[in-house]
């Protein structure tokens, strides 16, 4: 029974890196949208009836769900896989490395 090589291509997993890195840098748009650029003034929705403190409250419950359970998520999911994709590439150079100096 003949062993089988595996080879892992470095590059690919360097790209994806990039890649991953460049999503999070393109996640601030998002992010800054979500935070900043969704305000609702108190006075936006009129005053003297009683729904006026319901919606105000139900756009903030919203705004702050979109920023933290969406957007810092998907945030952070991405961190977490480009740190690991990352480690795997460096572990990998490192043995390349290791193998090539016995």
């Amino acid at each position: 029974m003949a062993s089988k090589e595996y080879g892992v291509d470095l590059d690919a997993l360097d790209q994806l890196v990039k890649e991953l890195n460049q999503v999070l840098k393109d996640m601030g748009g998002p992010k800054d949208k979500a935070k900043n650029q969704t305000y609702l003034p108190d006075s936006a929705l009129g005053k003297g009836f009683s729904e006026r403190d319901k919606m105000h409250k139900a756009h903030n419950d919203m705004k702050d769900f979109i920023q933290t359970q969406i957007v810092d998520k998907i945030e952070g999911l991405i961190d977490d896989f480009g740190k690991k994709s990352k480690q795997t590439k460096d572990a990998y150079a490192d043995a390349e490395h290791n193998n090539t100096m016995k």
